[in-house]
């Protein structure tokens, strides 16, 4: 499976270290749990990015990172299924209801990726990475490559 993320470029090489989530917590992590999102397509990784810009000034520093993590089609289909079965009818609202999956799935050390819904489009997949699980390793940086959005979508 293709997993993007968008950084900026100076931290790209570190892209999914988690370090990010160790200083601030997210929608499936608590401040001090270093988990790597990443998206499964790049367009959500945009967009992902964008609603958390604050200032409207796009940032010129932007890095596209493609890799590739070895999810099997029926292993998705499992880790779809099982958040699904876990998730509220309101999940969207619960953010300390997502942030204790996380953590928990986090703890457990159980699987190196858990595959998450967006709350953008909740029918498109975010993946979270454990870099502290063992088949983190497999985890394949593909490439590296400038992103830049399109600049109407900064416009005031």
């Amino acid at each position: 499976m293709r997993v993007w993320r968008i950084c900026r470029e100076r931290y790209a090489a570190h892209a999914f270290s988690g370090e990010g989530s160790l200083l601030t917590s997210g929608r499936w992590n608590s401040e001090g749990v270093p988990i790597a999102y990443a998206s499964a397509h790049l367009s959500l990784a945009a967009l992902e990015l964008f609603v958390h810009i604050k200032e409207r000034d796009e940032p010129r520093d932007l890095v596209a990172v493609e890799a590739e993590f070895h999810l099997t089609d029926e292993m998705m289909g499992k880790l779809q299924r099982e958040i699904r079965s876990r998730l509220g009818a309101r999940w969207r609202f619960d953010i300390d209801g997502t942030r204790m999956i996380g953590d928990i799935w986090f703890q457990q050390n159980s699987s190196a990726a858990m595959l998450v819904p967006s709350v953008l489009i909740d029918v498109e997949w975010n993946i979270l990475l454990n870099p502290q699980h063992a088949d983190f390793a497999k985890l394949s940086i593909l490439q590296v490559r400038p992103f830049r959005f399109d600049e109407r979508m900064f416009k005031r």
